[in-house]
């Protein structure tokens, strides 16, 4: 995305908000990891990596006054946070949601990202389907589901998880072929909690190696808060 942004001649701050990261494929403008290490946190409190996580999840929504005002200091209309992978403690503990609330504030959008390994069957597509429901239930906030490294699956692949995600009756007839028994009536309960709550949107195919479907983030960002998709530095 930041890559994008550049090519379009738009501007944007990069927020790396992982501990834990070992490298990142960017050059971030605030990078948690220069007063926050997960290694450091592991040998000061004499925890393991999970507990080192939640640790340093803690420690962080301690410091988040502070790193909003380095953030608005950087005069940028786009800002790109991103925050640990371990989707337990991006969504179900205290301490990340009001550091999510705090640094975000109105105009901002979740991307959840579909793993593309998972969504290949009606089951993992289903369970990252609950995921997503849960992550917007906890944060209220706009959210888009992104089928992330879509480069990696066959066109086979993208043809069945397109179908899924525009007919859920497909989905469900899907889900069905692949398990017997109690699981199905199981599986009917569970599709209509998911209608309910609106969880079959349809996802956006995206690839950053080939740059594919970012410009389709972007439009459903300015969509949501513009009502366009205008590409101009204003």
């Amino acid at each position: 995305m930041q890559r994008w942004l550049g090519l379009k001649g738009l501007d944007c701050v990069t927020v790396n908000l992982d501990p834990g990261a070992e490298t990142l494929p960017y050059a971030p403008d605030y990078d948690i990891r220069e007063w926050l290490s997960l290694r450091k946190v592991m040998e000061e409190y004499g925890l393991g990596p999970n507990g080192a996580q939640i640790a340093a999840a803690d420690l962080l929504a301690m410091r988040v006054g502070g790193i909003r005002k380095i953030l608005e200091a950087f005069r940028s209309p786009y800002i790109l946070l991103d925050t640990p992978g371990q989707l337990e403690l991006f969504a179900f503990r205290k301490a990340s949601r009001l550091v999510v609330e705090t640094l975000t504030g109105e105009r901002s959008v979740l991307a959840f990202l579909l793993d593309p390994t998972l969504a290949k069957v009606p089951s993992g597509y289903i369970s990252q389907l609950l995921l997503s429901a849960t992550v917007q239930f906890r944060f209220s906030l706009p959210m888009m589901n992104i089928l992330s490294k879509a480069d990696l699956l066959s066109e086979g692949d993208i043809e069945s998880i397109t179908g899924w995600a525009e007919d859920s009756c497909r989905l469900q007839a899907s889900a069905e072929e692949e398990r017997t028994g109690a699981a199905v009536q199981f599986n009917i309960e569970l599709f209509r909690a998911l209608e309910t709550v609106g969880a079959f949107r349809n996802f956006i195919r995206a690839s950053a190696t080939e740059l594919a479907g970012i410009e389709d983030i972007y439009n459903a960002v300015q969509n949501h808060f513009a009502g366009g998709e205008d590409l101009t530095k204003d």
